[in-house]
């Protein structure tokens, strides 16, 4: 497959040497500073501490709120409890007695947890020290290292865990670690429930791989989508009309109305045809479906009209469905590709929101294809071709492709299952692409290919999807007729490339820095007459670029030309054209391209020949 060259300061957890030391240091690193907290705040309680992609955090409960300085100290004590090289030691322990301990020290999100542990399930809990030197059933820890470590009095620190930790304390490198931030989180993610303190930290093997994660880091946040979508004017998020829902400004929906056009464009060549399928539905059709069942809690609550219960809509599968089912089709109809951009309503925790990568309302790029079951391997791989296609014409070409098939729950014969599964494996095969087996982490309805794309900063986002469905097919009796004459199930395949268009448009606006390629720019050029007097021959000029397609505007605002070009220059405006006195004698332009600086001067007929060569 297409691979890119990566930004020399990106970093990908899976290129690691060892993938598992580092998700145990970060995991014991969390460790080590919830220890540093309590340490230096008694009267903090701790929740729970996991390891994440770039590092770690922990849920505090404290009266007063962590501040810069406090993460400087938590940082110190951590590096003087990583220099002590205490042991980490695994412990099992009887529920009751642990009860008592967790009752004594008064710790009740210590006792919630341990409530929550099924009765049938093993009780761990990891030591950083040990409160009894020398004793340990920690199955990787020899006893003689932990005899070898001088642990001061009552220096021991311990939480509920299932693990995995690395061995003791010394195998963190105190200069591969830093603390990060603080922000809000409520207990279980639960809004009704406390609000603690968070503290992300990020850790990784070495100095320089931290450097490298930290330099990533600020680049992000040079091209975070919500700056720059406010700054150039592309969206906002007009919280007057509630949260997580997107006002597309002028300018992002020009580029809106691109993105969809081209993908029209792109799926007519493929043999697609469009859907229109309505916002709201009857609350029985998504019980039909299973989505009451399984996705409730996502769901927007219910309205009543004439007496019924209607449900805006979380996904656009079920409407396929029905409009497949309302025609009888023969085999010889199928395969049946049907797309839609389709919007769609999902409930999200005001926590979760984050710009336009976690949204209430987006539109869905979905597409759903009813086969045969030979068919399965050659739509599976029309659709991989069609999503190399788009995400390279948006400047995608690395790709991490995840496989996953069948879990232990699920619906479907085995038949089924294995021709679905080889299906999508040949697929692969076929476009000679690399991928990982997620070994039962298929959906419960059908395996499935996810694909992720890497950024011009190394960072990784999921976007397409294929999934095979035996489920719906099943819960709304779909037939067609086969060759035989018999009533038979279609093979039905969900697939989105860009998965949400809004978070998409957020990755575009991040992977560009809002420096858009020309062709998807929403202003290509803008002309910038000196005075009023060349207003006349610059609006000529534009609509005669506009009649062909361009995207030009011409400023009206009298500024300096000075101030002109720097407003066009952090606008990232690709080209701006000067016109002056001198121009508008000779019916020229003076041309300037933000990356390639001055471009002489050309006519009319010059500029248009430049536009459809270079542009």
């Amino acid at each position: 497959m297409a691979v890119s060259v990566k930004d020399q300061n990106s970093i990908d957890v899976l290129s690691q040497s060892n993938p598992d030391k580092l998700l145990r240091i970060r995991h014991t690193c969390a460790h080590v500073m919830a220890m540093a907290v309590q340490s230096l705040f008694p009267e903090t309680k701790v929740t729970i501490g996991p390891w994440t992609e770039n590092g770690f955090y922990y849920d505090f409960d404290r009266p007063l709120p962590f501040t810069p300085e406090d993460l400087k100290l938590i940082q110190k004590e951590m590096k003087r409890i990583i220099k002590a090289k205490l042991p980490i030691i695994r412990e099992e322990i009887a529920r009751s007695h642990l009860r008592e301990e967790i009752e004594a020290l008064g710790e009740n999100y210590k006792l919630e947890i341990l409530d929550n542990i099924p009765e049938d399930e093993t009780i761990t809990r990891y030591f950083i020290g040990s409160p009894d030197v020398g004793k340990t059933n920690h199955p990787e820890v020899e006893p003689s290292l932990i005899e070898s470590v001088p642990i001061p009095p009552q220096e021991y620190w311990w939480d509920l865990c299932a693990g995995p930790h690395v061995n003791h304390t010394g195998e963190i490198n105190p200069k591969a670690f830093a603390l990060e931030s603080v922000a809000g989180a409520y207990w279980r993610g639960d809004e009704s429930n406390p609000q603690l303190q968070r503290i992300y930290g990020t850790a990784w093997e070495t100095p320089e791989q931290l450097k490298a994660y930290l330099t990533q880091k600020e680049e992000a946040k040079k091209r975070d989508h919500r700056k720059l979508g406010t700054e150039l004017g592309l969206f906002n998020l007009q919280e007057d009309a509630g949260g997580g829902l997107v006002f597309w400004l002028p300018k992002g929906a020009k580029m809106r109305l691109l993105i969809e056009n081209y993908w029209r464009e792109q799926h007519l060549k493929s043999g697609y045809e469009f859907l229109y399928t309505p916002h709201i539905a009857n609350l029985e059709l998504w019980k039909t479906s299973g989505h009451y069942d399984f996705y409730r809690e996502n769901m927007f609550d219910q309205m009543d009209i004439d007496a019924q219960k209607y449900q805006l809509k979380p996904m656009n599968c079920p409407f396929h469905v029905l409009t497949y089912k309302s025609a009888l089709y023969s085999y010889r109809d199928l395969p049946i590709r049907w797309a839609e951009l389709g919007t769609v309503y999902r409930y999200e925790r005001s926590g979760v929101l984050h710009g336009l990568m976690r949204v209430r309302g987006f539109t869905q790029d979905d597409a759903h294809i009813f086969c045969l079951p030979e068919q399965v391997k050659g739509e599976i791989l029309g659709v991989l071709n069609l999503t190399e296609q788009i995400l390279s014409d948006f400047g995608f070409t690395d790709y991490e492709v995840n496989l996953s098939t069948r879990p232990a729950k699920s619906v479907g014969s085995s038949e089924i299952w294995d021709l679905a599964t080889q299906g999508l494996i040949d697929a692969l095969k076929e476009k000679r692409w690399d991928y990982v087996v997620d070994d039962g982490g298929g959906a419960f309805y059908g395996p499935k290919i996810d694909i992720k794309i890497r950024d011009a900063i190394g960072r990784l986002w999921q976007c397409s999807t294929i999934q095979v469905d035996f489920n719906l097919p099943e819960r709304f009796d779909l037939h067609y007729v086969a060759s035989d004459g018999t009533r038979q199930r279609p093979i039905m395949i969900h697939r989105a490339i860009f998965g949400s268009l809004e978070r998409f448009f957020g990755i575009l606006i991040e992977n560009y820095a809002g420096d858009f390629p020309f062709w998807l720019a929403p202003i290509q050029l803008r002309l910038l007459p000196v005075t009023e007097e060349q207003y006349p021959y610059a609006d000529s000029v534009a609509q005669q670029l506009r009649n062909l397609g361009y995207r030009v505007e011409v400023s009206y605002k009298g500024d300096r030309l000075g101030k002109q070009i720097r407003t066009a220059e952090l606008e990232k405006i690709p080209l701006v054209a000067v016109i002056g006195n001198k121009e508008v004698e000779k019916q020229t332009l003076s041309l300037r391209s933000r990356k390639d600086g001055d471009m002489g001067e050309l006519n009319l007929d010059e500029l248009k020949e430049l536009l459809g060569k270079v542009f």
